[in-house]
């Protein structure tokens, strides 16, 4: 798909890094202790578009803060959120406190929408932010039904936000999808930076499961694509081995996260696979 002239002509808005929004999600696994190591190719390709197929908490987008992006996610609540963001969203409907009732019924209610269908009005923007604001560690995770089913997060303190207006104008190059990652419009000069779901047993971020099959055909996806791309995720033997057979330069850091679950305590191994990036 040809981009508009107008688009073409968009320049990015010299936005000094002390006014730039931070991300306005808690988002498990967020990317912001990434985008240093993100944005030492972007700097050299900033005129571009910059597509993220996975863009979650927003962290690499606001990090880089492009002039025009598409940012895409399979979470129709989390882009629902981010469409109302764009356009200014204000709280007006919902009242926001940090208590366990209010949470529960904040959280049928917006099910409720979900399950009716009214999913993305203005409502269920207000709801998840509350929602994810206040729920356990910053989690989104959804049931087979497509509910979600994030506990209550039992902070002592929230500081809810009360104003998203310094988000439009940095929002206003940006589009937003709701897609799979192969049916969205990209064209071949975009910088692509995609952060999948991880290479874990658990993959419930949606209603939709990411298989390995699907880790697969993305991988194959992006070697296809004729501009620069940078792809994260956990450094397991078979991403590892997956994307040094479709021709991807490989470097390895330590995550934040660390691996808990046999009572190992050492950092995660995160890959950068980089591929077409001008340096």
């Amino acid at each position: 798909m040809a981009t508009s002239t107008k688009a073409r002509s968009r320049k990015a808005k010299p936005i000094a890094q002390n006014e730039k929004p931070g991300p306005p999600l808690k988002w498990a696994g967020g990317k912001r202790w990434l985008v240093p190591h993100i944005r030492a190719y972007w700097e050299h390709n900033c005129e571009r578009r910059l597509v993220e197929p996975f863009c979650g908490g927003l962290a690499v987008a606001l990090g880089l803060c492009p002039g025009r992006a598409l940012l895409n996610d399979i979470n129709a609540p989390l882009m629902n959120f981010y469409a109302w963001l764009k356009k200014g969203l204000s709280r007006t409907r919902i009242g926001m406190r940090n208590d366990e009732d209010t949470y529960y019924a904040h959280r049928d209610r917006f099910n409720a929408l979900l399950m009716s269908g009214r999913g993305r009005n203005k409502e269920a923007a207000e709801l998840f932010y509350y929602l994810n604001r206040t729920g356990y560690n910053g989690l989104c995770r959804f049931n087979s039904k497509g509910e979600f089913n994030v506990p209550f997060g039992r902070y002592r303190r929230i500081n809810y936000a009360r104003d998203f207006s310094a988000y439009r104008e940095v929002l206003e190059g940006w589009e937003f999808m709701c897609k799979d990652f192969e049916a969205l419009p990209v064209e071949p000069g975009d910088f692509i930076y995609a952060d999948p779901p991880y290479d874990v047993q658990f993959t419930k971020y949606a209603k939709e499961d990411f298989s390995w099959a699907d880790q697969v055909r993305l991988a194959e996806y992006l070697a296809a694509h004729e501009g620069p791309v940078v792809l994260s995720n956990q450094a397991t033997d078979r991403i590892v081995a997956l994307y040094e057979k479709n021709g991807f330069t490989l470097s390895f850091l330590e995550g934040p996260r660390r691996i808990s679950c046999t009572g190992d305590r050492s950092p995660a191994m995160e890959v950068l696979a980089v591929r077409g990036v001008k340096t």
